[in-house]
C-alpha cells in the first residue's frame, strides 16, 4: 500500500477519541448518532446531504464514509454525483459572493 497522509483504516480508530475525552467524545457520538436518526429527512437523505457535505469540507474518512453508508441505502452513482455537484456549487457561490465584500472596499478605498 502506498504511503497516503490519510489512512484509510483510521476511519475504523474514529471511536478510540472518547479514549483521551471520555465525555466530550460521548457527547459527540450521542449527538451525531441523534442527528442520524429518522425524523424529518430519511436516512437515505440524511446519507446524501452527508456525502455532499463530506466534499465541502474536504475529509476523505467522511467521503468514504458516505460513499459506503449510500451504497447500502440504495444512493446511485449518478444521485451521489449530482450531490457533490450541489456541494461544490454552494462552496463556488459562498467564495464569489465575498468578491462583493472586496468590491465594497475597492470602491471605498479608491475613490
Amino acid at each position: 500500500m502506498a504511503n497516503n497522509y490519510y489512512d484509510p483504516a483510521d476511519l475504523r480508530k474514529f471511536g478510540k477519541i472518547t479514549e483521551w475525552s471520555e465525555e466530550l467524545g460521548t457527547k459527540f457520538f450521542d449527538y451525531y448518532g441523534k442527528v442520524f436518526e429518522e425524523g424529518a429527512l430519511t436516512a437515505r437523505e440524511k446519507s446524501l446531504i452527508a456525502l455532499a457535505v463530506s466534499h465541502v469540507v474536504k475529509c476523505p474518512y467522511c467521503i468514504d464514509a458516505y460513499t459506503k453508508d449510500g451504497l447500502q441505502k440504495g444512493i446511485t452513482k449518478e444521485e451521489m454525483m449530482e450531490a457533490v455537484h450541489v456541494g461544490a456549487a454552494i462552496e463556488s457561490g459562498a467564495t464569489l459572493v465575498h468578491g462583493v465584500q472586496m468590491m465594497n472596499k475597492y470602491n471605498k478605498l479608491s475613490h
